[in-house]
């Protein structure tokens, strides 16, 4: 997907980035939760459980190279209570996004720990993003 991204918006002669993450709790996909009761379905889901995130990184050049990475991460969530779900439900930060939720928001305080890139689960891995821009000659 991120590869379809890239390629809708690139421009000749300049560098572009795209990219796409998605939450897997085993063989399960999760969405991209648009509703309160997706998010709700999401949070149950990732209750007291590890699960991956996975965001795909695509870097094109300014004549047409393209270099893509995937960054993946286990996320371990604590066990939610009912009134920690609610709040979250009315923060309306899981709207639209991947799983239900964001990390760099009030579902922080509910990780027990990563193994991976932070910045990957936030959307947009920075050190894997660097590298590839970095290998296309784009110079930080």
């Amino acid at each position: 997907m991120g590869l379809e991204k890239a390629r809708a918006v690139h421009v000749d002669g300049q560098f572009t980035v795209a990219g796409d993450t998605v939450v897997a709790l085993g063989q399960r996909i999760l969405p991209k939760a648009e509703t309160d009761d997706e998010v709700a379905a999401c949070l149950e889901l990732l209750s007291g459980r590890a699960h991956q995130v996975m965001t795909s990184v695509v870097v094109c050049s300014p004549d047409g190279k393209v270099a893509e990475r995937l960054s993946s991460t286990r996320v371990q969530v604590k066990r939610l209570s009912q009134p920690e779900v609610k709040a979250y439900l009315q923060s309306q930060e899981g709207i639209g996004k991947a799983g239900g939720y964001a990390i760099q928001g009030r579902f922080g305080a509910y990780i027990k720990q990563i193994s991976g890139s932070y910045t990957g689960v936030m959307g947009l891995p920075v050190y894997e993003t660097a590298q590839l821009l970095n290998g296309l000659g784009y110079r930080l």
